[in-house]
């Protein structure tokens, strides 16, 4: 079993780095709404419907911004992909302190704060791109634990709002984001592993049905991620009468054993499997979210939301373990288009958990419907993994010999011009 050390070095730690903090500002940013929910809520008086639908707005654009700037990435370099991106979002915002002044003003910010939630492909791309096969799952995980940003967000987010208003709270967010600027300008190096091809061959991973197999098993493990951590502040705020920043250090809780654990979930996935690692996390995540539905105590609630965010950080993982071992001449745009599939069901879940509350009075059934949702894609992953296994992954989800479209040894002598 190699040392996190052996790992490092075999790939290049500064630009993993870089990475890291650029997604994981990034993601704040992204979030921002959703921890500022109560605020946002009391100040235009919304009602749970659209409360759910603010939420969920970042998101779903977010989620629709992913796939072109992962195709950008492959033209332009992920390294500049990066920096664009983060420039551009120091501008929506000094929009969002400047002009927010009404519910629909707080839409428009919301599709703006998707364009952070564009990062996702990129940055686990650029962050592992230098690393091979064997070691792309740790490397992934550490570059996709940038989503403790969520962290980042309901714990700072809230307190601002409350000393000097929700919109100022835009100004911060933008002026710290020239932090991972600089990081990203200084530190990072683009790496070799892309291939130039055509636009046909970037976009082929959208024409398979490994593709849309990855991006139902994402819909569940970072779509209920990234879902549930927009939704919390206002769930602990309405649920138990918490005050708005006590409703953020309870998210704070779950959100940062989703992300640290994403790590966890890529160091296991590359010696356990992926496959076998999902398998476990996705049993854990149902029985966790059925047990939401018996509205338990504050401490046990909590307790709770922080497993099964565990549960959902280490699938998350674990299938970016699998997605540079079945493409890994284009993983950037394989994992933006995954991210982009699975944050839309993350955008549709706040949405489901406010109409359940305005028509039921309760959470519980967002709660059943999303395990009733993780248990038949668990039965799917079962019968996917017999035509993966031996084809273009080893046994339970590990690494073969060598990935999928690299030549052989002897397919590389065949390709070697004859010397004389």
């Amino acid at each position: 079993m190699a040392s996190f050390k052996t790992v490092m070095k075999s790939g290049h730690p500064p630009t993993l780095f870089a990475a890291f903090l650029y997604f994981d500002f990034c993601f704040a940013i992204w979030v921002l709404n959703g921890a500022m929910g109560p605020f946002i809520t009391e100040t235009y008086k919304l009602t749970p419907a659209q409360t759910g639908f603010m939420i969920s707005l970042p998101i779903l654009a977010g989620a629709l911004m992913r796939f072109p700037l992962g195709v950008l990435a492959q033209y332009i370099g992920r390294k500049n992909a990066a920096i664009t991106e983060m420039v551009v979002i120091m501008m929506a915002m000094a929009y969002g302190y400047l002009f927010v002044s009404s519910y629909n003003d707080v839409l428009a910010m919301g599709v703006l704060l998707g364009i952070a939630g564009a990062s996702f492909g990129v940055a686990l791309s650029l962050g592992s791109g230098w690393f091979p096969p064997e070691h792309k799952g740790l490397a992934m995980g550490i570059a996709g634990a940038g989503n403790s940003g969520t962290v980042l967000a309901v714990l700072f987010a809230p307190p601002l709002a409350q000393a000097y208003g929700w919109q100022t709270t835009y100004a911060f967010a933008g002026l710290v984001m020239l932090l991972p600027l600089a990081v990203m300008i200084v530190l990072a190096k683009e790496p070799p592993d892309c291939e130039h091809q055509s636009f046909k061959e970037h976009v082929s991973c959208l024409f398979t049905k490994d593709g849309w197999a990855f991006s139902l098993i994402y819909v569940i493990t970072f779509g209920g991620f990234i879902g549930l951590s927009n939704f919390l502040p206002t769930f602990f705020y309405e649920q138990f009468a918490v005050t708005k920043v006590e409703a953020g250090r309870l998210t704070m809780l779950a959100a940062f054993m989703g992300s640290g654990i994403r790590i966890v979930g890529g160091y296991f996935a590359d010696r356990m499997g992926g496959i076998a690692v999902l398998s476990v996390v996705l049993l854990a995540a149902i029985a966790t979210l059925l047990s939401l539905t018996a509205t338990p105590s504050l401490a046990l609630t909590t307790l709770l939301f922080m497993l099964c965010f565990a549960a959902l950080g280490a699938g998350n993982g674990a299938l970016f373990q699998l997605v540079p071992l079945r493409w890994p001449t284009n993983t950037a745009v394989a994992g933006s288009m995954i991210g982009e599939i699975g944050a839309l069901g993350g955008a549709i879940l706040p949405n489901v958990m406010g109409l359940s509350k305005q028509y039921t009075g309760s959470f519980s059934l967002g709660f059943v419907g999303y395990a009733v949702f993780t248990a038949i894609v668990l039965g799917c992953l079962a019968l996917w993994q017999r035509k993966w296994v031996g084809s273009w992954v080893g046994p339970r989800g590990k690494a073969l010999g060598k990935a999928i479209g690299t030549p052989t040894e002897a397919e590389q002598g065949q390709l070697r011009p004859a010397t004389a």
